[in-house]
């Protein structure tokens, strides 16, 4: 477990490699989220039939490096009633989280046969990716927890009403669908045994039913977990349609009002960089990352940052597509949609699939000795037992709701009746 260049101990030349693995890689996410800002920018503008930025560089590609140049050398303004240390920090508490995020991510390595994606660096054998952690997709999660801080912080260290209305928001959203995000996750790891992101890859590098259909997560574990993952995740980083955090028309310009210069286009970047390092979490989790068919006329590793592009890309898409597409939530729908929808089914899927395992393992022997049977008989019976728990919810909620009218009826009848007397 973990990078195999560790595991004879640590020499300079390690530490070499892992410092040379970092600053490639922050770079490489650097670079990503410039041209994210621009592919976002040319899709949506292609989806409302228009231009686009075509001007600054060939196709307009050098047009986030001059926006980013020109927030650069704008004014820094600083509220006067703001606490100085928190505001200025606030931003970086937003961008860390994500570079320290896809440090987890293989992005490439040769995965197929009996290869574990490792490759030959200056001697010493190593995944194409800056750490292999045993814990990794927990520090996942603690980043995603920590991402929120920033925001938070920003709204409260402004000494301005409205951005603070914009990071209590935050911080509602982050924890409605947080739990979500984390059960769509237990469903990965409960199919996959490990918590090692390279593990997770190797493991969905393997043949398929039939030898032809992929060994991804996102089969084994019946579509939902993934499907949930894609929502909460998006409402996780506060994208169209769950945008409330940033809601225009109702709070400003959200929690980063009275911030300027680089300050401002630090939140940006950390919005653009989340994007990319969820969708290549998405990957690596579900769509089995690098791994992929060797065609040949390639190294090998190299085919698997082919693979792992490609998949990247169409989730980049997804992303972009969704902010052109669908309309803005309102706050109550979102809290709907997180409590009531998401946290159930993900707990209710996960449940089925533990037994599932179950079945497999034999623990559920009802038909004798007939494992596909047991399996059958496990998913009918968990689906209807999520079906009637989802009546009852239902039922529940429309007996609160209809109480609750009632009562305002009655309040406003007694109100109207003080007013005539």
């Amino acid at each position: 477990m973990g990078d195999p260049y560790l595991a004879d101990g640590v020499v300079f030349a390690d530490v070499l490699l892992a410092i040379g693995k970092a600053v490639v890689a922050f770079v490489v996410l650097l670079v990503s989220v410039m041209l994210m800002v621009w592919f976002e920018r040319k899709v949506v503008s292609r989806l409302q039939n228009r231009i686009g930025p075509n001007i600054a560089g060939p196709f307009g590609l050098f047009q986030t490096l001059a926006d980013g140049i020109k927030l650069f050398f704008k004014e820094d303004i600083i509220p006067t009633r703001a606490d100085r240390f928190v505001f200025q920090l606030a931003p970086y508490l937003a961008l860390v989280p994500a570079f320290l995020t896809f440090a987890i991510v293989p992005i490439a390595g040769d995965f197929n046969g009996d290869n574990d994606g490792r490759v030959s660096m200056f001697g010493r054998e190593t995944f194409i990716q800056v750490a292999d952690l045993p814990v990794g997709i927990l520090f996942f999660l603690a980043m995603s927890s920590l991402a929120v801080y920033g925001i938070m912080l920003a709204g409260w260290s402004s000494g301005s009403k409205y951005p603070l209305l914009g990071s209590v928001r935050a911080s509602a959203q982050a924890i409605s669908y947080e739990a979500a995000l984390g059960l769509s996750l237990a469903s990965v790891l409960l199919v996959s045994g490990t918590l090692s992101t390279n593990r997770i890859v190797d493991l969905q590098a393997a043949d398929g039913f039939g030898g032809f259909i992929p060994n991804w997560n996102v089969i084994i574990t019946g579509f939902v977990p993934f499907v949930i993952f894609l929502i909460a995740g998006t409402a996780e980083l506060n994208r169209p349609p769950f945008d409330l955090v940033e809601a225009e028309q109702e709070i400003v310009g959200g929690f980063h009002t009275e911030y300027s210069s680089i300050r401002f286009a630090l939140f940006f970047l950390a919005e653009f960089m989340n994007v990319v390092t969820l969708s290549a979490i998405m990957v690596t989790l579900f769509f089995g990352g690098p791994a992929g068919p060797d065609l040949g006329f390639l190294p090998g590793w190299l085919w698997g940052f082919v693979w792992f592009f490609t998949k990247l890309l169409f989730f980049l898409f997804t992303f972009v597509w969704f902010r052109a597409t669908l309309p803005r939530l309102r706050y109550d729908q979102l809290m709907d949609l997180g409590w009531k929808v998401l946290i159930p089914l993900s707990l209710g899927w996960l449940l089925i699939l533990a037994a599932i395992r179950l079945a497999r393992n034999g623990q559920i022997d009802v038909v004798e000795g007939n494992e596909f049977a047991n399996i059958l008989l496990v998913i009918a019976v968990g689906i209807g037992i999520m079906l009637i728990a989802a009546i009852l919810l239902s039922m529940a909620i429309r007996t609160a709701r209809e109480t609750r009218l009632k009562e305002r009826g009655l309040v406003a009848v007694a109100v109207d009746g003080a007013e005539e007397g």
